[in-house]
């Protein structure tokens, strides 16, 4: 089976007006003459060494392992007449299990030795932009990291040509899917999803939505006996707290790491959902949280909240219709929340 994450990457973002049109649209505007020879670099490492950031997907928090320097780069341009490639390389990252449960993100290096198609795809011309017989799309393609070797173990960047659209050529596109991948290295380089959130249910890193709305001058306190969703008849939920690292307190969006989690006990969930009907006026703090906890149905089907642990101690909540309101909480609420 071939790896994931190898080839060209095509995420559907919907159709621009331009796609919508009976007869086709013109492209982007006509962009720069192409570029000239690529420049060739004189010994091939690694994807670790020369390309680290090749096909990041997410942050690396502190704890996790981290991604070397990003390396300096040839020039992508052509291939020249005097350079004779025998070797693809690729750089990516991909998502894999972990030893021990949950999901990690992996950096890989793959080779490929059989690239007569897809050296001769990439000596195409750019295709004409502004065709109107073509109705162009906003499929965004991520084409991936490539590097193509000769046999005296020197490498260079190819220039990929272009479509009427302003993306790699079907030609291109169609020589990367054949492409007979060998896996030369992978290393983790951070966690995904660790094997205790996993096993809680819970997403490995939150936003503090507290602090966002706080932040932002909204949205309305709760009214006492008010906030949304908090009547007996709410369904099981599920506890996640989240720890934010000093590097993202005061954020426009702080992140925080999963911490603990698990389903709330009904006779908990009775004392929380009784402590998160707004009695008090949210207080005026500007303390950052360095933990929060997130609420949620067990079934994502329902209202769910925030609630800062320490500092302001305040909580969002936030009905299944999209409407939210700031509440104040205290010691007791974030109490009820603990690890036991």
């Amino acid at each position: 089976m071939r790896p994931r994450g190898t080839t060209l990457v095509a995420t559907l973002l919907g159709l621009g007006l331009c796609g919508l049109a009976l007869t086709g649209c013109a492209g982007p505007a006509d962009p720069p003459k192409g570029p000239g020879p690529a420049e060739i670099a004189e010994k091939w490492t690694s994807c670790a060494e020369v390309a680290p950031q090749a096909g990041v997907m997410l942050p690396v928090r502190p704890g996790s392992a981290t991604s070397p320097p990003a390396g300096v780069e040839p020039r992508v341009g052509r291939i020249d007449p005097a350079f004779t490639p025998v070797a693809a390389v690729l750089c990516g990252r991909d998502v894999v299990p972990g030893a021990a449960g949950g999901r990690e993100q992996v950096a890989v290096e793959r080779r490929a030795d059989e690239i007569g198609p897809l050296v001769a795809a990439l000596a195409l011309a750019d295709e004409e932009r502004g065709r109107g017989d073509v109705a162009c799309t906003a499929d965004m393609l991520v084409p991936p990291w490539l590097a193509l070797l000769d046999d005296q173990g020197r490498w260079l960047r190819p220039y990929l040509p272009m479509d009427v659209c302003g993306k790699p050529r079907r030609e291109v596109r169609a020589a990367l899917d054949g492409l007979r991948l060998t896996s030369v290295d992978s290393r983790t380089v951070g966690i995904v999803e660790s094997s205790a959130a996993e096993a809680a249910g819970c997403a490995q890193q939150w936003a503090d939505m507290v602090w966002v709305q706080a932040s932002i001058g909204g949205p309305d306190p709760v009214a006492p006996g008010a906030a949304p969703g908090a009547a007996p008849k709410t369904g099981p939920l599920r506890l996640c707290v989240y720890q934010v690292p000093p590097s993202e307190r005061g954020g426009g969006k702080p992140a925080g790491d999963f911490v603990y989690g698990r389903p709330l006990p009904p006779e908990r969930q009775a004392d929380v959902l009784r402590a998160l009907v707004g009695t008090r006026p949210v207080a005026d703090c500007a303390t950052p949280a360095s933990r929060f906890a997130v609420l949620r149905p067990v079934d994502d089907n329902g209202p769910q909240w925030y609630v800062e642990l320490d500092a302001c101690r305040r909580f969002l909540a936030v009905a299944p219709s999209g409407g939210s309101q700031l509440g104040q909480g205290d010691a007791a609420l974030a109490a009820l929340l603990g690890p036991s």
